[in-house]
């Protein structure tokens, strides 16, 4: 009896986790638009969903996320979408910032290979690291 208990809460457990999973990339499925537009309120509102609604922080879906192969600062800097750059660098930690990407580069050496030194939102990354 015991065991169909058990059995029964980790199967529940299982399903719960994979309905959650669902809804937050639903609910961060236009993320990439709204950093390409560089809409910095409405990414604002976006981040607080889903940290309200999933108790997820910025850098707990960042690595999760690719803006078409680009992680959403990189977009951010391809589409001089400085405002919500900017909020992304400052939302994340020094450590994560400076941490390397998917194809083995932090964000500061994948600009500066792409000549993209002089954006604004290097500059803030710089200043953080």
């Amino acid at each position: 009896m015991w065991k169909l208990v058990k059995t029964s809460i980790a199967i529940i457990c299982l399903l719960s986790v994979g309905y959650v999973q669902s809804d937050v990339n639903e609910v961060l499925i236009n993320i990439c638009n709204i950093v390409k537009a560089d809409d910095k309120g409405e990414l604002r509102k976006k981040m607080k969903r889903v940290e309200s609604d999933f108790n997820l922080k910025l850098k707990d879906y960042y690595s999760g996320i690719s803006c078409d192969g680009d992680s959403l600062i990189r977009t951010a800097m391809l589409n001089d979408a400085v405002e919500t750059g900017t909020l992304m660098v400052n939302k994340m930690s020094k450590r994560d910032l400076s941490a390397p990407e998917q194809d083995g580069k932090t964000v500061i050496a994948w600009a500066s290979e792409n000549g993209l030194d002089s954006s604004p939102i290097v500059a803030v990354l710089k200043g953080r690291i």
